[in-house]
C-alpha cells in the first residue's frame, strides 16, 4: 500500500526503512558501528 501510494508500480519492488536511535544518533558512533558490522 505504501509503495503504491508513492507511485511505485513495478512488480517485485521492495522498500527498506531504517531508523537511528540512542547512541547511533551520533555520527561518529554510527560510522564506527557500521564499520564493525561491515568488517572494515
Amino acid at each position: 500500500l505504501c509503495m503504491s501510494m508513492r507511485g511505485i508500480r513495478k512488480p517485485g519492488s521492495t522498500t527498506l526503512t531504517s531508523v537511528v536511535r540512542g547512541q547511533l544518533r551520533d555520527p561518529a558512533t554510527r560510522v564506527e558501528a557500521m564499520s564493525l558490522i561491515n568488517g572494515k
